[in-house]
């Protein structure tokens, strides 16, 4: 993980901690489940940056005899995991802690305390997603929206910050207006519906994160433009006639492994074969220092 992902996390979890203890204690003195239901997502959020931080640290083990191609992928397990807690730890018992408030309301007991908490809440928060959507932003290509720069991302800690800081934010103003439309109607089923809301939002996110992650997991490749730019810086070569389309996969955030089928010109030699391998593979790795193994086999192609 780069130093600035880093930093962007910890700000991230420093943050949380902060939040979670002050919903928390709200919630005890309010009886609020929408402030619960925060406390708890604030809490996740602080889980899934020490998750997101120890998948950095397990991933940039080097590699070993079980792990030739080294540990990258703890990076992609670890998050993945990040998105299974929200949708279950988060969203599930936030909706489980509204529905039980529907069913049995309670009066609120404080809400001067309920809103302070919120204000000072959404401060830290704001704090914490402008830090990591300015990096973010250094990241993502001009004019490519913000949906498509996270899909188009190979590395979660560049938009999984950026992703719960949304919907942190969003769950705030939802908890502010269960319990604004508690105090104006005089119905306690406004909080347990806010904090159904928030669960339902956790969901949301979790899936995206999930769908995101799941793909590299598997072993998602090089982005289409990238694999054409290399295709064609190997045909640029005057030893080659045809190179088939790349084929790659991630083993990590850094680290990509391809496999290529050259056919090369018929009157070369052996050993000017093997120096345009050395060449190709050398062009391959100053353009595109992220595809750090390289496989070519040199053969036919089919039409």
């Amino acid at each position: 993980m780069e130093e600035e992902s880093k930093l962007v996390v910890i700000a991230a979890i420093a943050a949380n901690v902060v939040i979670a203890t002050a919903k928390f204690t709200a919630a005890v003195v309010t009886r609020s489940s929408a402030m619960l239901s925060e406390g708890i997502h604030s809490l996740i959020d602080s889980g899934d940056g020490c998750l997101l931080l120890l998948g950095a640290h397990l991933g940039s083990r080097p590699p070993d005899e079980s792990h030739p191609f080294g540990h990258g992928r703890e990076v992609y397990f670890w998050s993945f995991v990040v998105a299974v807690m929200i949708f279950a730890v988060g969203g599930g018992v936030s909706m489980y802690e509204g529905v039980l408030r529907v069913l049995h309301p309670e009066p609120l007991r404080s809400a001067v305390w309920t809103f302070a908490v919120l204000g000072v809440s959404f401060i830290f928060e704001g704090t914490s997603f402008l830090i990591a959507a300015r990096h973010f932003a250094k990241l993502k290509k001009p004019g490519v929206s913000a949906l498509a720069a996270i899909r188009r991302s190979r590395n979660p800690s560049d938009f999984m910050i950026v992703l719960e800081d949304s919907a942190a934010l969003i769950g705030i103003l939802i908890a502010a207006a269960g319990v604004t439309l508690e105090l104006v109607t005089g119905n306690a089923v406004f909080d347990g519906a806010a904090s159904i809301t928030i669960g339902l939002l956790l969901c949301v996110v979790a899936t995206l994160l999930a769908i995101q992650t799941r793909g590299l997991l598997v072993g998602e490749g090089l982005l289409s433009e990238n694999a054409a730019a290399i295709r064609s810086l190997i045909e640029s070569d005057a030893a080659v006639e045809r190179a088939a389309p790349p084929l790659s996969s991630y083993l990590g955030p850094e680290t990509v492994v391809m496999n290529v089928r050259i056919r090369f010109c018929r009157d070369l030699r052996t050993d000017e074969i093997e120096d345009a391998v050395e060449r190709i593979q050398q062009a391959i790795r100053e353009r595109h220092p992220i595809v750090k193994k390289i496989f070519i086999a040199p053969g036919r192609i089919e039409p």
